[in-house]
């Protein structure tokens, strides 16, 4: 087999690899449950909004006073149904939305159909009033005339049937037979006092039973109502909707086990893959080891070689720039998460409280449409007016306004602190300055702080930064000190709170002082002369290159400064650093041939 079949056959091996863990990522994606969420919100409405509608019949069918119905139910739950209808997620879930769109239209014939005959027993009712006033006259007048004790049980029933017509319709069937009683009675007590009350007896008896009639069809029509299961229907929906999202919950853990097992082979394929390389690069080493031993004589001294690259510090410089720039990324990106986080969070929550206040000022709009017309229609006007006061009393009940006010406030905040982020990394770059530039060592300080903020999370630190004179230097090679020298004092921490202080004052005549303090394990008395030697270091091994404070040593120096450290083992470290305000003039000339050696 050649290397182009070869490499061919590999690279398909690769994509088919590839293909897999995205076919598996995408079966692993995380489901967007807003859509499900909201058609559950939708159909608790819509159950809430039968729950008023049964109530709201009720109360219409117990009040004699002509009462209308509160809102237009029928109406407001067509809308949340034609809204589910247009956005249904399943055939079956569509199936039950046809259902409850049945049940709805029974629902709003058999509610008009007790409204039709709760009108009849209104008229009925004042038929019947007025005929019983009238006989209670009559009755009244005789009694008074003859003397007898019939005037009064007369007067009773009339006042007893009066109480019993304007009885509660779910009470009115267990009342009926005293009902027929009282009425059965009026007759014969009427004509007890005088027969030509007869007639007058015979229209209340009449006008009574009419009332008693239609009640009974009210009733019947009412239990009718009652029991057409909307609401059942409802939380049937409810229930197979929630149980449908759960399944894709699991269906969606059981893809991400797949997923995980499938990830688990790849990265033994790779640990594989890893030895193999491993080993050819152990063959190369052999290889370049022959190699330099053939060149043996070019090399001539490897220790005169190793002193010459130890004094070659520009590209050491250059690399331990770079890693600071990698801490300093790893910091920002760190510190911007929370605010991140909450920015995305408010904005989010925003976007979602939007569609509220879209139907509230669709409403508005809809009410403003007909109010312009010139002949506008009483029901469309008093149904916009109602969706819109709900609408509005929705906003009011869920402090929509003020949660939107509260939110942009976090992000904004959120945003301030994500720009302070942002300034602090440049004005500690100074990428967008010159190289040489006045400079206040104390925005440094604080910029330095900010950086080092991850590697200082279990350290208190003291900014004590005194009023001092700005200095001309090179800004970023000063903050790289900076950094230095706080980086290595976090790290010299030994205690399980250390206190780490950065001071600023005016030094000597000219001169600016930085004082970085710790309370950690301390250097040996030994070690103090050569913590400036390049690749000196006392940490582990793995945990430091031992060029940090030799670069901070060498920037110091091309800016006419000095640094001094105190250390005691056990109590801590003092470092000053002392940088004249007026600088050298070889500093640009050093700056000069490090830009180059560096390219």
């Amino acid at each position: 087999m050649n290397r182009t079949t070869r490499g061919a056959l590999q690279a398909l091996g690769a994509a088919f690899l590839l293909g897999m863990l995205v076919f598996l990522f995408v079966k692993t994606a995380g489901m967007d449950v807003k859509h499900d969420s909201h058609a559950l919100s939708l159909l608790r409405e819509l159950r809430d909004l039968d729950s008023r509608w049964d109530d709201d019949a009720t109360r219409i069918a117990n009040e004699f006073s002509g009462a209308a119905s509160r809102a237009d139910f029928p109406l407001l739950m067509g809308r949340i149904l034609t809204e589910l209808e247009r956005s249904s997620p399943g055939r079956a879930f569509a199936e039950d939305l046809h259902q409850l769109r049945g049940g709805l239209n029974e629902k709003e014939a058999a509610a008009r159909a007790l409204r039709d005959i709760h009108g009849r027993t209104l008229a009925a009712a004042q038929a019947m009033d007025g005929s019983l006033e009238q006989l209670q006259r009559l009755a009244e007048a005789r009694a008074t005339q003859s003397r007898g004790a019939h005037g009064a049980v007369v007067a009773s029933l009339v006042g007893q049937l009066r109480s019993d017509a304007t009885q509660g319709i779910e009470l009115f069937a267990a009342r009926e037979p005293a009902i027929e009683h009282r009425i059965a009675m009026l007759r014969p007590e009427s004509l007890a006092i005088d027969p030509a009350l007869g007639e007058a007896a015979g229209r209340a008896e009449a006008a009574s039973r009419a009332l008693l009639a239609s009640r009974d069809a009210e009733v019947a029509a009412w239990h009718k109502y009652s029991f057409l299961t909307l609401g059942g229907r409802i939380d049937l929906v409810m229930r197979a909707l929630a149980t449908s999202i759960e399944n894709t919950l699991d269906d969606k853990d059981r893809w991400r086990a797949y997923l995980f097992a499938y990830a688990l082979a790849l990265l033994i394929a790779t640990g594989y893959l890893a030895m193999r390389v491993a080993s050819t690069q152990a063959q190369l080493r052999s290889a370049n080891e022959d190699l330099e031993k053939r060149v043996a004589e070019r090399t001539r001294d490897l220790s005169s070689t190793l002193k010459r690259l130890q004094e070659s510090e520009a590209q050491l410089v250059q690399s331990e720039k770079m890693s600071s720039l990698g801490q300093m990324v790893a910091g920002v990106a760190h510190e911007m998460n929370s605010p991140l986080a909450y920015v995305k969070n408010s904005v989010a929550t925003a976007r979602d409280r939007m569609p509220d206040l879209r139907d509230t000022i669709q409403q508005a709009a809809r009410l403003l449409e007909i109010l312009r017309s010139d002949a506008p229609d009483p029901e469309d006007l008093q149904g916009s007016f109602n969706a819109l006061e709900s609408r509005l009393a929705k906003l009011e009940a869920e402090h929509v306004l003020q949660d939107l006010d509260a939110l942009t406030q976090d992000g904004l905040h959120g945003i301030e602190q994500i720009v302070e982020l942002v300034t602090n990394l440049r004005n500690f770059s100074r990428l967008d300055r010159s190289k040489v530039a006045s400079f206040n060592v104390n925005e440094g300080v604080k910029a330095t702080l900010l950086i080092a903020k991850p590697a200082l999370r279990k350290i208190d630190v003291d900014k004590q930064l005194g009023d001092i004179p700005s200095i001309t230097c090179s800004p970023s090679q000063v903050n790289q000190v900076l950094l230095n020298l706080v980086t290595n004092a976090a790290q010299a921490m030994d205690k399980p709170r250390g206190r780490i202080t950065v001071a600023t004052r005016e030094g000597s005549p000219g001169t600016v002082a930085i004082e970085v303090q710790d309370n950690g394990k301390g250097i040996p008395e030994e070690s103090l002369p050569r913590i400036f030697d390049p690749f000196f270091t006392t940490k582990e091994v793995g945990k430091g290159t031992g060029l940090g404070l030799s670069i901070a040593y060498k920037i110091v120096k091309q800016h006419g400064g000095h640094i001094d450290v105190r250390s005691t083992l056990g109590v801590g470290t003092t470092v000053i650093v002392t940088l004249p305000v007026q600088p050298p003039a070889e500093l640009a000339a050093a700056e000069s041939r490090d830009e180059a050696l560096s390219a």
